[in-house]
């Protein structure tokens, strides 16, 4: 029985110490998250910002990949030649170094191992005979964990430096201005020797004292043959120029963004190309040191790869480190008014809605829109114009128009799908001004919503969700940079297609002054915005390659006088251009293949298609216009009206009161006159400007009329209060605007007859408080009505 209890007795231990240590182990864990500075690199590996760790620590993370065969060989030669083979501690090291301190009766050696100095790396002790101890099981506890390259990397990422640089990649960066897997043998050797003299060998201070050092280890490794003698004597030649630089601080916005949005992420690895974005950011500073005497202070710019999303340049503001012109605010996602950036969006939005085509006539014209009045940027009125040459020139008022006609929810909803998130945020408060300016966006939204114009044939029209990360994909796509981002429908590829083939358009009042013609234009679809008081100039602009936006401004808010998004902004979107992307392969965008896009003829009179019914009211010429097939509206040309007047033209007969017989004197004449829009009649009157105006209706007819388009009342806005000083009351002004056919108006106050005008003439009356109700009449009988609130101010 008792040689029972004794063979069975081993078992029972063995299993107890096990489960004991590992209840230890589960309870008292290894140590070994470390708070890591944050570096951001670009998608090439190239190192563009580090920060300190949150212990305000340069302790940079070294990947395994940046562990050299090189740097093992010499760290594992100088520390730890056992490394690969004990776990944890070396006990034929141990009993060499108890025997030579017993001999000397001091410590004179020790017997650490790599993976005992991570211990005591990661939890620094005092160097006491109990501490040796708890190193060596915490040394065998992290042999349990991790593996040997794991150790190691976990050992280059913690050594000391002197002050508070830790790791190998820290000294590598700041002292030698390169990473670890680029340092030479002499500087690989420098390295590993400071750890244990991180006081008295100081790099940058101590040169010469490391110098020395330095080759009395590389004449042991020659000794020992761990590199050959050809690899020895230049080690041996090579001078130390180390000296304390720097931290990387390339893309200092995009850098912080980053980090905030990964916190715990030792390395992330952005989209961002050296190359494009150290050009971005040269470019805007010397832009804006230019334009400073022109009291303008701030620029950003945004660079995307259309055909992967990328952002492959990222330029938040001028100077990062000028905190009096606001330098750390980001550019990128400040929100700013856009101007006429929206446009082509909505232009894109009415092409899909078969709203217009490219030469649909539009009314740039003064035009009261329910209260608002809109002008032009220019403050001048083209007149009927092509919806292109609307868009190309960034009219206002065919804007608004086209921005009733789609309805403001319905754009706010696209914009919501292209991802403003402001203008979501402030949808309830969208007016027709929005598409002027009156609402909030970032360039990085503005950029993004132009991806769409720019994708390639195939997706063109689908919105390309910026990536500002390289994805988790295989080490080769990531170094080629291949992670495509995924892609949302926006417009079809036919409106893409025709707002590209507007803004590629040179005759336009947005070039550039002295870039006519000029060599240093490169082939771009591009629009501009100009805020309202001139605080923002913007130019967003694509080819088949990239997509630039560029915002110039003053993050302070300032209006400059000077400030244009033509003038101030498209120079800098250029001079983008051409710096990376100067020698972009030949081609440009096409028509889509197979796609709903054709060509057809219309009136160049009105943008629509002749009338094949009425030989005597077709269109003077033609022109050619693309059109999206079963979408854009196919209506009948209607620019000219027949009007029955007499033989002279000096009076008009409708059905009712037309002569159908009598000499070549009484006799009803059929003419073509101009069906014009009120709006259209009103502004050719006030610019005093000739038309066909359609004759008096003959004064003998008795028929009431009723049809057609009653008075537009322009001066008074339905529902609104207006307020009157009761010691000095004003006067307000009534003012229309009719059809062509109208040569009298007649005004009512609360039905009551004020006296009859000219359709162009202004009246003006003396209101009362309390509800008032005007009225207009036209010579045919058509009426309209709006009812105010007049108050006491």
């Amino acid at each position: 029985m008792a040689t029972y209890l004794r063979t069975h007795r081993w078992p029972t231990i063995v299993l107890g110490t096990l489960l004991c240590l590992w209840g230890l182990d589960r309870l008292f864990p290894p140590p070994i998250q470390v708070p890591y500075s944050t570096i951001v690199t670009a998608a090439d590996g190239t190192t563009l910002h580090a920060f300190l760790s949150r212990d305000d620590k340069w302790r940079l993370y070294a990947t395994l990949d940046e562990i050299t065969p090189r740097m093992q060989q010499t760290i594992l030669q100088k520390e730890d030649r056992w490394f690969r083979w004990h776990w944890g501690v070396n006990p034929v090291s141990m009993v060499r170094a108890a025997g030579r301190n017993l001999l000397s009766g001091k410590r004179t050696s020790g017997a650490s191992t790599i993976t005992m100095q991570v211990v005591r790396l990661l939890e620094p002790r005092p160097r006491t005979y109990g501490s040796k101890l708890i190193e060596i099981a915490r040394a065998m506890q992290l042999e349990a964990h991790l593996s040997k390259d794991e150790i190691l990397q976990l050992y280059l990422n913690l050594v000391p430096y002197g002050g508070n640089v830790e790791g190998i990649k820290s000294a590598s960066l700041l002292y030698f201005g390169k990473p670890p897997q680029l340092l030479s043998l002499a500087e690989i050797t420098a390295l590993a020797i400071i750890p244990n003299r991180p006081s008295s060998l100081r790099l940058g201070e101590q040169n010469a004292a490391i110098v020395q050092a330095r080759n009395a280890w590389l004449r042991r490794f020659a000794e020992a043959g761990t590199f050959d003698s050809t690899a020895i004597n230049d080690a041996l030649a090579e001078p130390l120029t180390a000296h304390r630089q720097p931290a990387p601080n390339l893309a200092p916005h995009l850098s912080l963004r980053l980090r905030a949005e990964q916190p715990h992420v030792p390395i992330i690895r952005s989209t961002l190309k050296p190359a494009v974005q150290t050009a971005a950011e040269r470019l805007v500073r010397q832009y804006v040191d230019r334009v400073k005497g022109q009291n303008i202070h701030n620029a950003a710019v945004l660079v995307i790869n259309n055909q992967t999303g990328a952002v492959e340049a990222y330029v938040g503001s001028a100077d990062f480190g000028n905190t009096f012109d606001g330098g750390q605010v980001d550019g990128v996602r400040a929100i700013r008014s856009p101007g006429s950036t929206l446009k082509p969006l909505l232009y894109a939005l009415a092409f899909d809605k078969g709203l217009i085509t490219p030469k649909a006539k539009l009314n740039d014209v003064p035009t009261n829109f329910a209260g608002y009045e809109p002008d032009n940027y220019d403050r001048h009125f083209n007149g009927p114009v092509t919806a292109e040459f609307a868009l190309a020139n960034s009219l206002n008022i065919p804007a608004v128009k086209l921005l009733r006609d789609v309805s403001t929810p319905v754009f706010v909803a696209k914009l919501r799908e292209a991802g403003f998130r402001t203008v979501q945020k402030q949808a309830d408060d969208m007016g027709l001004s929005m598409i002027l300016g009156g609402c909030g966006v970032t360039l990085e939204e503005l950029t993004q919503a132009y991806t769409a114009f720019a994708a390639p044939q195939t997706t063109n029209g689908s919105l390309r969700r910026l990536r500002y990360t390289v994805n988790s994909r295989s080490t080769r796509d990531k170094a080629e940079g291949d992670d495509t981002s995924p892609t949302e429908r926006l417009f079809s590829p036919e409106a893409a297609f025709l707002v590209t083939n507007t803004l590629t358009q040179l005759t336009r009042p947005d070039l550039p002054n002295n870039f006519d013609n000029s060599y240093r234009l490169p082939r771009i679809a591009w629009k501009t915005g100009t805020s309202y008081g001139r605080r923002d100039a913007w130019s967003i602009g694509y080819n088949r390659r990239y997509t630039v936006g560029v915002w110039v401004g003053n993050f302070s808010g300032v209006g400059v006088p000077e400030l244009s998004g033509a003038n101030t902004a498209t120079p800098l979107l250029f001079q983008v251009f051409n710096a990376i992307d100067y020698n972009a392969p030949a081609g440009w965008f096409r028509p889509p293949v197979g796609g709903k896009l054709a060509l057809r003829q219309v009136c160049p009179e009105s943008g629509d298609v002749p009338r094949v019914d009425a030989p005597e009211r077709t269109c003077v010429g033609r022109a050619v216009d693309y059109y999206i097939m079963g979408v854009s509206r196919s209506s009948p040309c209607q620019h000219q009206a027949v009007v029955w007047t007499n033989a002279v033209g000096t009076m008009s007969y409708c059905t009712y009161c037309r002569p159908t017989s009598g000499d070549s004197l009484t006799r009803a004449v059929a003419r073509l006159y101009p069906n014009l829009a009120p709006e259209v009649v009103a502004w050719y009157a006030a610019s005093h400007r000739p038309y066909a105006a359609i004759p008096p209706h003959n004064p003998a007819c008795t028929r009431v009329f009723g049809q057609g388009a009653p008075p537009t009342i322009t001066s008074l806005n339905a529902g609104s209060e207006y307020f009157i000083d009761p010691k000095s009351p004003a006067d307000l002004a009534l003012t229309c605007q009719t059809a062509n056919d109208v040569q009298q108006v007649y005004w009512y106050l609360n039905d009551r007859l004020l006296r009859g005008a000219k359709p162009t003439e202004t009246l003006f009356f003396r209101p009362t408080p309390g509800t008032l109700t005007v009225s207009c009449a036209d010579d045919k009988g058509r009426v309209s009505k709006v009812r105010v609130l007049i108050k006491r101010g």
